[in-house]
């Protein structure tokens, strides 16, 4: 990336625009449907460990991380993870995702799950979830399902629904 200033930020409040302009760019209408985005509904996802990627003011990517459950295990859904594409193929997904992980692990994160391809993820870490270890609800393609331990052993005898932290849940509207 030497011919790039890739400037890796904190997401803030006044970044959501500008972020969910850029989901409706490269995912389109079709990413409600998604398991991983019904997940999104009730609980925010955590600014403190989410990013944004510029080059200069330009926004050209940014990643999520959800607070979520394994079953009872407290964990991280990851994602979306995405890059304008005219910038992709430039280590700008990767240095977003490893800053990211970083992050979660030095507050004392241990799990993080996500829906994604193993051939991108596993070099970050991500592994495919065996088969009846967890799940997610709705439709979703079990070979995408991928977890990452930030700790050794974090996923050993975790298992169940991947559902949100109801601890995060945001208040009801008039409340």
């Amino acid at each position: 990336m030497s011919d790039l200033s890739l400037t890796l930020l904190t997401e803030t409040a006044g970044d959501a625009q500008a972020i969910e302009r850029l989901h409706e760019r490269t995912f389109g209408p079709g990413r409600f449907v998604l398991s991983a985005y019904r997940l999104r509904e009730h609980v925010d996802h955590l600014l403190e460990l989410s990013l944004t990627a510029r080059i200069g003011t330009l926004l050209v990517g940014s990643v999520r991380l959800l607070p979520v459950c394994i079953g009872d295990t407290p964990a991280l859904l990851l994602g979306p993870l995405t890059v304008e594409p005219p910038f992709r193929g430039r280590g700008i997904g990767h240095a977003l995702l490893e800053r990211a992980l970083g992050d979660a692990k030095a507050k004392g994160h241990r799990l993080v799950v996500l829906v994604g391809d193993e051939s991108y993820y596993g070099r970050a870490g991500f592994r495919m979830i065996p088969k009846g270890q967890a799940d997610m609800p709705g439709p979703v393609d079990r070979a995408r399902l991928l977890v990452c331990e930030l700790a050794a052993g974090a996923f050993e005898g975790v298992s169940g629904m991947i559902r949100p932290d109801w601890t995060f849940a945001r208040e009801a509207a008039g409340s």
